[in-house]
């Protein structure tokens, strides 16, 4: 646990290592985890989303530095797809935060999805809690910018901004159905476009269609975030936002509810590897029953079904549930 102690004295080589072993799922990172857990719950999560190109990574670098002029601490987490052909990502999201890199009170950490759906790679809570632990006050989540279907951030940040641009085709149809329901500001970037105002009135009319009851109105703010204009706003809209969850309980149920997620993740992707290491050891009866599958001797559902019923039989036989 070496290096767990010095991230509690504050080092940042030991900062990075310590996302390294994690993310890679290197020995001694779940023991890691469960050292650094209780440190956690004092940074505020932003998560920060939107389709490619609408300038999330330039947003994150001028939030940053909004938040470095009030003396905040910012851990930032850049998310880049992964190429389903070599596995690699560019991670380029911090060639577009040059202004903030150097900068020793903030860290940037440049990840891959590494396939996972939802914008996020499955090593961001954990990356969100080491950088919690380290003493950040802040931690930004900017996703990796797939579209529709980017709605993992709602279950990981406290609050998440959904960023949109004008000029980009079909404007709603880009930011409709799940990913429109979990914007907590709606941030109209390079508002110097034509089409800004439109946009606006736009969501603010989708806004109004939500069957769903909200006692916070999102806020539509309008940017151009190369020049900074509109990020004193915004920063001052995080905020009010976060005293609205204070002050209403919500912050408490979001966390409770973002633990609740966590916890099914941790036990899915523990009967996953189980199931791997299960089918590994029965290859050649998995194999037959592959072959016979394919030949319509038997179905995939009475497989699914029988192989399911092993492992909950198993796991009952070693642990009190």
């Amino acid at each position: 646990m070496e290096l767990v102690d010095e991230v509690r004295k504050g080092s940042v080589r030991a900062l990075a290592k310590l996302i390294t072993l994690v993310e890679n799922e290197m020995p001694g990172g779940v023991e890691a985890m469960e050292e650094i857990y209780p440190l956690t719950g004092n940074a505020y999560i932003i998560g920060i989303t939107g389709p490619p190109g609408a300038g999330k990574s330039t947003l994150t670098d001028r939030i940053t530095k909004e938040l470095r002029r009030k003396n905040c601490t910012v851990g930032i987490i850049a998310i880049d797809p992964t190429s389903p052909f070599t596995g690699g990502a560019l991670l380029g999201d911090r060639v577009r935060m040059q202004g903030v890199s150097s900068d020793e009170d903030v860290f940037i950490r440049s990840m891959a999805t590494r396939g996972s759906l939802g914008g996020l790679s499955r090593a961001t809570s954990d990356t969100v809690k080491i950088l919690d632990a380290y003493g950040k006050d802040y931690v930004i989540i900017e996703t990796v910018g797939v579209g529709q279907d980017e709605v993992d951030i709602v279950r990981t940040a406290d609050i998440s901004i959904l960023v949109v641009m004008p000029g980009g085709g079909d404007d709603i149809q880009a930011i409709k159905a799940g990913i429109m329901e979990i914007g907590d500001i709606f941030v109209v970037n390079k508002a110097d476009r034509d089409g800004a105002d439109r946009l606006v009135t736009e969501i603010k009319m989708m806004l109004g269609l939500s069957s769903v009851e909200r006692e916070w109105t999102s806020p539509i703010i309008k940017t151009i975030a190369t020049e900074d204009q509109g990020i004193d706003t915004l920063v001052e809209k995080i905020n009010e936002h976060r005293e609205f969850l204070v002050k209403s309980g919500m912050l408490a149920c979001r966390r409770k509810e973002r633990i609740r997620s966590e916890i099914i993740k941790m036990i899915e992707y523990e009967i996953y590897r189980y199931l791997d290491s299960l089918i590994a050891e029965n290859k050649d009866f998995f194999e037959q029953r592959l072959e016979d599958i394919v030949n319509k001797k038997e179905d995939p559902y009475l497989l699914a079904k029988k192989t399911v019923e092993t492992i909950a039989k198993r796991i009952s036989k070693n642990a009190n549930v």
